[in-house]
C-alpha cells in the first residue's frame, strides 16, 4: 500500500506518463470553471465576441467585403482562431507550473507534464470553440468551403506548437524575475493583435512595412493559412517553414533556460513577491 509504483519497462513509462498528462489535462480544463460545459462555452464565446468586434471595426471603417475572393466571415475566422490558438498557448505554458506551486511537490508530477498538460488543455478548447463556431456559421448562415483542409490544420496544430514553444522561453524567465515575464508574457500577446496580420493580406502589404511584421511566426502561419482555406488566394510574401524553424529554435532555447534555472532555482526567489 505504501510502496511506490515502479515502471519495469518502457511501455509502463510511457503508459503511466500519459496518463499523466491526461488526467492533468483535465485538472487543468475543471481549474477554470467548475462546470466543464459552462467552461467550454465561455471559450467560445470569447471567439464569438472577438468576430463582432472585428466586424464592427470593418463596418465602422465602410470595409464589407473581403480583401481576398471568398467569405468575408471566414476570412476573419481564420485569423482569429490562429491567434486565439498561439496567444492562449503561450500564455498557458508561460504560467504551467512555479517551484512554490503545490503540485510540484507530487512526486509523480514533472515540470515537463505540467507544460505539455497546459498546452493540450488550450488546444482542447480552441478546437471546441473553432469546430462550434464553423458548425454553427455552416447551419445557420452559409456553407463554409474549404479548399484544402489538410493544409489549414496542420497550421492550425503549427499556431498551436509556436506559441507553446514561444511560452517555455517566458517560463525559463520567470523564475528569474516573475514581473517582468509576466510583462514580456502580456505585452507579446497585445502586439500580436497587430503584428500577426489577421486583419489584412500579406500579398498587398508594402514592402517598406514588411519588416515589421515578417519576423512574426503567426503572420507567416495565418497568411499560409489563408492559402489553403480559399481557392482563389496564393501567399507569395510567408514561408510555413519559417514559422516551423522559429518554433523549434524557441523550444531549444527554452529548454535550455529551463534546464539551466532547475539548477538555482529555490524557494526563497518567490519570497519578496
Amino acid at each position: 500500500m505504501f510502496n511506490g509504483r515502479r515502471n519495469r519497462t518502457i511501455l509502463q513509462a510511457a503508459g503511466t506518463t500519459v496518463g499523466l498528462i491526461y488526467h492533468q489535462t483535465v485538472y487543468n480544463l475543471r481549474n477554470d470553471h467548475r462546470n466543464a460545459v459552462v467552461g467550454l462555452l465561455l471559450t467560445v464565446l470569447q471567439s464569438a465576441i472577438f468576430l463582432m468586434a472585428f466586424l464592427l471595426i470593418y463596418l465602422i471603417m465602410g470595409v464589407r467585403n473581403s480583401p481576398i475572393r471568398g467569405d468575408f466571415t471566414l476570412y476573419l475566422l481564420s485569423g482569429i482562431f490562429m491567434f486565439m490558438v498561439h496567444v492562449q498557448a503561450s500564455g498557458a505554458v508561460a504560467g504551467s507550473h512555479s517551484v512554490t506551486g503545490g503540485l510540484v511537490k507530487h512526486e509523480p508530477l514533472s515540470p515537463a507534464i505540467l507544460i505539455v498538460s497546459a498546452a493540450l488543455a488550450v488546444l482542447y478548447r480552441q478546437t471546441i470553440s473553432c469546430i462550434a463556431i464553423l458548425w454553427l456559421y455552416h447551419v445557420l448562415i452559409a456553407p463554409i468551403q474549404v479548399e484544402y483542409w489538410p493544409g489549414c490544420l496542420a497550421m492550425y496544430l503549427l499556431s498551436w506548437f509556436s506559441g507553446a514553444c514561444i511560452g517555455l522561453v517566458f517560463l525559463g524567465i520567470r523564475p528569474w524575475s516573475p514581473r517582468v515575464s509576466k510583462l514580456v508574457t502580456t505585452a507579446f500577446q497585445r502586439i500580436n493583435m497587430f503584428a500577426s496580420g489577421k486583419m489584412f493580406v500579406a500579398n498587398v502589404l508594402p514592402n517598406a512595412l514588411m519588416p515589421w511584421f515578417v519576423w512574426n511566426p503567426l503572420f507567416h502561419i495565418i497568411d499560409q493559412q489563408r492559402g489553403f482555406l480559399f481557392i482563389n488566394y496564393s501567399p507569395l510574401k510567408t514561408d510555413p517553414l519559417y514559422a516551423l524553424w522559429f518554433s523549434l529554435a524557441a523550444m531549444m532555447i527554452g529548454l535550455l533556460i529551463n534546464f539551466t534555472t532547475r539548477k538555482y532555482e529555490s524557494l526563497s526567489w518567490s519570497a519578496a513577491d
